[in-house]
């Protein structure tokens, strides 16, 4: 499924026309496709079925709340480098997220209240 498609020479993202999102929400605009994400997240995860594994996302590539509560729902870890991206992966409200650290992030920055955060190095 193509989830980007032309219909009548106007861009549809999802069967919803790219010129009305421009005049509704003005441009720059910036458009995802759930679908998309979806569908690339279980195909890249389909790869590597029979292998205990887990896909993380690198936060630092897109911080946006929406696609962090997508991938936190579809079973996804993510990537951290810092205390503000370890800040909004926990405000998606999950009470167990898996996080996947680099060694410059300050162990200091760690207290994450109620929430339950596996950190792996």
């Amino acid at each position: 499924m193509n989830s980007f498609t032309y219909k009548k020479n106007c861009l549809h993202a999802e069967d919803v026309a790219f010129n009305d999102i421009a005049h509704k929400f003005g441009t720059p605009c910036y458009v995802y496709s759930k679908s998309a994400l979806v569908l690339a997240f279980k195909n890249f995860s389909a790869g590597f079925k029979g292998c205990d594994h887990l896909v993380c996302f690198a936060v630092k590539s897109n911080p946006n709340l929406a696609i962090l509560n997508l991938f936190a729902k579809l079973g996804a870890g993510f990537d951290i480098v810092s205390g503000g991206e370890l800040a909004r992966v926990l405000a998606v409200s999950y009470t167990h997220l898996d996080v996947y650290k680099r060694q410059v992030l300050d162990k200091s920055i760690i207290g994450a209240g109620d929430a339950t955060v596996g950190l792996a190095e």
